[in-house]
């Protein structure tokens, strides 16, 4: 599974699975505890090949940090997203050193190790670039979204 099907929902914990649509939204279901639940269109919806972090020369993909991640920890969990800024900061620094320290918040730093762990520990490790045929699959879903 590749990220274009993973998402973050604001005021919502962990990451969700996109299942399907609905007439009124979409159904997710939970990457930890597989709960299924109804999205509307009120939600605040991130999907995660659409996040990008900025460093001081471009944006870089959010499936490009984890694939950095993924190279410097062997494929296997990182450090716990609970730990001090200091600590999340420099171990970040490591992974991404040109990263923009004046946007790129602590909290954003803490949701990218979080959810590169959620993601390892459900077994979605395909951080690759997405073909052309997924490309046009992400294309028709993002424009069926906006139509509801």
């Amino acid at each position: 599974m590749s990220l274009d099907k993973i998402l973050a929902i604001s005021g919502k914990p962990g990451l969700y699975e996109l299942k399907t649509q609905t007439r009124t939204g979409f159904v997710a279901e939970s990457l930890t505890d597989k709960k299924k639940m109804s999205v509307n269109l009120r939600h605040n919806v991130s999907i995660l090949s659409e996040i990008a972090i900025y460093t001081y020369t471009e944006e870089v993909p959010l499936r490009e940090v984890f694939l950095k991640i993924q190279e410097k920890e062997n494929g296997e969990r990182t450090i716990n997203h609970k730990e001090n800024k200091k600590v999340l900061e420099e171990y970040f620094r490591e992974i991404l050193p040109e990263y923009d320290e004046d946007r790129v918040y602590g909290s954003d730093i803490k949701k990218v190790i979080q959810w590169y762990n959620l993601l390892t520990d459900s077994k979605i490790t395909d951080f690759s670039e997405p073909t052309e045929d997924k490309k046009e699959s992400k294309e028709t879903v993002t424009v069926s979204e906006e139509e509801e």
